[in-house]
Parts: C-alpha cells; structure tokens; sequence
C-alpha cells in the first residue's frame, strides 16, 4: 500500500485544522508542528487530538534544526508548509521576525528535505499569497501577472516563492506555490477584518457592542471559503507535473459588501453616508424588535488608525488554470454562503459566551456570600 504521510507546518491555524480533517479523511497519517508556549492555541485542532493517525510535535519554522530533525523522524511524503506569520499590519510592526518565518522559513523546510535525501519522495506545497501582486498591476490576477509586493509580508512571501521555484528546477523537487488570494471562515483569527465584522456584528446584535471601527471600506478583496481552499492545496500536489497555481473564486467586493451582508445576517439593514474617513453605516431596520432602539444609530464607522501605510486595495483572482488542470471548483461556497456561516457561528458565540460571563458571575458572588463552597 502507498505510504500517505503528510506533515503540516501551521496545523494550529484555520487553513491548518481544515487540511487535517480533509487528508484524515483521504486516510492520511498526519502529523503537525506546534511552536511551545506559555499559551495554548490547539482550540482549532483540540477535537482532532486522540484521533488515530493523527500526531502532533514540537518544532519551529526558525530552528532549521528543529525541522531536520522532525523530518528525518516521520519521512513524509508531503509537506505542507502553511505557517506564518500572516497579518499584513503586523508585518510592518516586526517586519524582521516576518522576514525570518515567512522567507527563510521556507528554506528550511526545502533543506530539511534535502538534508534528509527525501528530493525524489517528498513533495511540498507552499502557501504563498496574493499579498505578492500588492500594488497591481493588472486585474484580475493570474499566474502570469506581474509581482508588486507592497508590505514586509508580501515580501518576504515573494522569497518564499521564488526560492521553491529555484528548488524546484535546481534540484528537481517537486515543491509547488498556491497563490491563495484572501479564504475567511468560522475559524479565521479575530483580529483579521472579516472575522472582526462578523464578530461585531454579532456582539452589536445581541448589545454587547456599540460600534465597528474599520479601516478603508473601499478596498476590494477575492473572498472564498478556507475550506474549499485546502482542498486544491491537495490537489495542486497531485497534479501530474509540479507548478504554481492560482487559487481564488473570480469573484471580487468591498470591505463595505462584507459589512454590509454580515450585519443583515445579524438581523440589521445598513445604509451608508458619507465619504472616505466620514463614512458611517446607519440602521434602517431590525428582525429582533428588542434592537428597534439601533434604528438611526452609527453601527459602522471609519478609522484611520487602521490605515495601512501601504494598502493593497484591489486584489481579484483568476482561478482559470485550478479550475482547467485540477478539477477544482472554486464555487462550491459562494461569497453570500460563507459571510452567513461565519456570522451564525459568531452570534451563537457571543450567545455562549455571555451565558458564560453570567455563570461566572453568579459563581464569584455565591462564594463571596458563603451560598457554595
């Protein structure tokens, strides 16, 4: 029987746990990397611990020998290095630990393979970014389009592309790119912009939240599903020949679209006012009469705190190649799919949350009144 062994670099994230369950799935033996730390962050992966075939190691995309090691230990027949440090604004604050994870992260992993003389049973899929058209240059973009990276992450993603080229026909591994343009789900961390809409759409719907503060609401973005996504991670890797593909949905909208169907999902109709920093979204009209007090109210406004100091404002993918040479079908969530995924988790999240908060507090005053011990 073929040996299925799959090793993922940033199994703790959203495109991470996804890509578990789908090789888990295939019948995959699959192992995963996590970095030490004061603070667990398994919560994406916590119900895949104990399954068979499914492992977990310490290791780090900066310690090359950290990686040797672990890949001399499982010899895996794919790896898939999705770690990295993936916040375009961070990028700007520590653009130097970006540089160090992003770039030459990726270069360990390929000398790893090497150090191991795994170059003719390994094959690596890198996920690389539609971050590296930056300041584009033609729309939409595809896999001929000109790179203008226009953050720290973008360029050190710009490394790691270029070096699993450079492998690939140096020493003639099969190690592939999938430029993955922007994939949102329930489990998108929630500091990026459209987990924070629909958090806060959430939190606003149910009176936990008076306003979302966002930054230019005019930027375009290609929204799909991370897990229709990780799907064509595999399938790019069983591809007849390596090659870098492309994956998005074809479709592009506005932070304000997003904003605009993740509160009607909540229950609240928007309109806008306004330009540039002085545009608002106002409350035309509630589902839950206990929100009639919002009818009027700023529930969106703009900040320029959240201003880039370099901002991509028009990325939008052309999944032509994916969907012709790999069977992929970039539809299977549309965008309208995935925003109320999204926010039907996060409302009945702040709902659980609060039920929580409430319990919590009547326990602290029960044990400061003596009522339970």
């Amino acid at each position: 029987m073929e040996r299925k062994v799959a090793l993922i670099t940033g199994v703790t994230g959203q495109d991470g746990s996804y890509l578990s369950e789908f090789l888990l799935a295939k019948g995959y033996e699959v192992h995963g990397i996590i970095r030490r730390s004061s603070v667990d962050y398994r919560e994406r992966i916590a119900h895949l611990e104990g399954t068979p075939n499914f492992h977990l190691h310490y290791a780090d995309m900066g310690d090359s020998m950290s990686l040797v090691k672990l890949v001399g230990k499982v010899q895996p027949t794919e790896i898939y290095n999705l770690a990295a440090q993936s916040h375009v604004q961070v990028s700007f604050d520590a653009p130097e630990f970006t540089a160090d994870v992003d770039a030459v992260g990726v270069l360990r992993i390929l000398e790893a393979v090497r150090t191991n003389h795994l170059e003719n049973s390994c094959k690596i899929y890198q996920a690389s970014t539609s971050e590296l058209y930056g300041k584009v240059e033609e729309v939409p973009q595809n896999e001929m389009t000109p790179f203008h990276p226009y953050s720290p992450y973008a360029v050190a993603k710009l490394y790691g592309f270029w070096i699993i080229k450079e492998y690939r026909e140096a020493y003639n591994m099969f190690c592939c790119s999938g430029i993955l343009f922007n994939h949102e789900s329930e489990r998108r961390g929630e500091t990026f912009v459209t987990r924070k809409i629909t958090l806060a759409a959430a939190r606003i719907a149910q009176g936990k939240q008076d306003c979302l503060y966002l930054g230019n609401l005019d930027s375009l973005r290609d929204w799909g599903y991370a897990k229709d996504y990780v799907e064509c991670m595999w399938l790019i890797l069983q591809h007849h020949t390596p090659e870098d593909f492309v994956i998005a949905t074809g479709v592009q909208h506005t932070v304000r679209e997003f904003a605009t169907l993740a509160f009607h999902h909540a229950g609240i109709e928007l309109r806008w006012e306004g330009e540039g920093i002085n545009e608002k979204g106002i409350v035309v009209s509630v589902t839950n009469p206990t929100n009639a007090h919002l009818v009027g109210k700023v529930v969106v406004a703009v900040s320029e705190a959240f201003y880039r100091p370099t901002d991509v404002v028009n990325l939008w993918g052309d999944p032509t190649k994916a969907k012709n040479e790999l069977g992929w079908n970039p539809q299977t969530t549309s965008f309208e799919q995935l925003v109320q995924i999204m926010v039907q988790h996060d409302m009945q999240k702040v709902a659980a949350d609060h039920v929580a908060s409430v319990m919590r507090t009547n326990l602290a005053e029960y044990l400061e009144k003596g009522i339970v011990k």
